[in-house]
């Protein structure tokens, strides 16, 4: 059982309508914001119990509830032929992204959001080293997890092997990359892999990886935030994709 909170995650989950959810808690004072009650509103067509909640009760779930949270069953994974599903029904090529160690739950979070708006049909996650789709994720991604389908996988090294076997060209984003983003095609069927806050992409998948991309720098850093350079490679991928 999880509890979500804040108010972006708490509507989205009700308006992905893909877990079971339990009870609705709102904190008292809050009833009157508009988007409170549209939550309220949601929970009711649902038929979801409604409660009132103190603000001890509400602070033991987390420091930034914003007066309301959600009890809901676990978040719901799904797999790769999922994943390629969708875009087959949308009548695109699979566009996927691949995180790989991704441990903090603001960026994968972020990463998510930002798969989201860029029209991403997934989000590959490794079960062992990275972060799973956790209330505090989804809270990160203001909701977007609840309508992303995520797969969270033992062995991404094999995953990687799959979608290539199923024609999905695979890039790791690496600050060793021979090529920029601006450089490669990626118009076509693409999982872009982003490596995680410290070691970045693993060799064993920068390996595996058919091209491996990096951003241009130009100025004292070396990086950037894994979900800084994630979002910018996939709204590349995103423009290539509209011309």
């Amino acid at each position: 059982m999880d509890k979500l909170y804040s108010r972006h995650a708490v509507r989205e989950c009700l308006r992905a309508n893909r877990r079971v959810i339990r009870r609705l808690h709102i904190g008292e004072g809050v009833e009157d914001a508009p988007i409170i009650r549209e939550i309220r509103a949601l929970a009711q067509q649902q038929r979801v119990p409604v409660s009132t909640a103190k603000r001890d009760f509400l602070a033991a779930i987390s420091r930034d509830t914003q007066g309301v949270a959600l009890e809901v069953e676990d978040y719901p994974y799904v797999d790769i032929e999922d994943i390629l599903d969708r875009a087959a029904e949308r009548g695109e090529p699979p566009f996927a992204l691949v995180l790989d160690g991704v441990q903090d739950p603001h960026n994968a979070g972020s990463l998510i959001r930002t798969a989201d708006a860029a029209g991403v049909h997934g989000v590959v996650i490794g079960e062992r080293r990275g972060v799973g789709v956790t209330p505090a994720v989804v809270n990160a991604s203001s909701g977007a997890a609840e309508h992303m389908r995520v797969a969270q996988v033992v062995n991404l090294a094999r995953v990687i092997d799959e979608l290539k076997g199923r024609e999905v060209w695979v890039s790791a984003l690496d600050g060793m990359g021979k090529q920029t983003i601006y450089e490669a095609d990626l118009r076509g069927a693409l999982a872009l892999v982003v490596g995680g806050e410290g070691e970045g992409v693993h060799r064993l998948i920068r390996d595996k990886a058919d091209f491996v991309l990096r951003l241009p720098m130009h100025g004292q850093v070396e990086s950037l935030n894994a979900s800084v350079a994630g979002a910018i490679a996939l709204f590349e991928a995103v423009r290539q994709r509209r011309i």
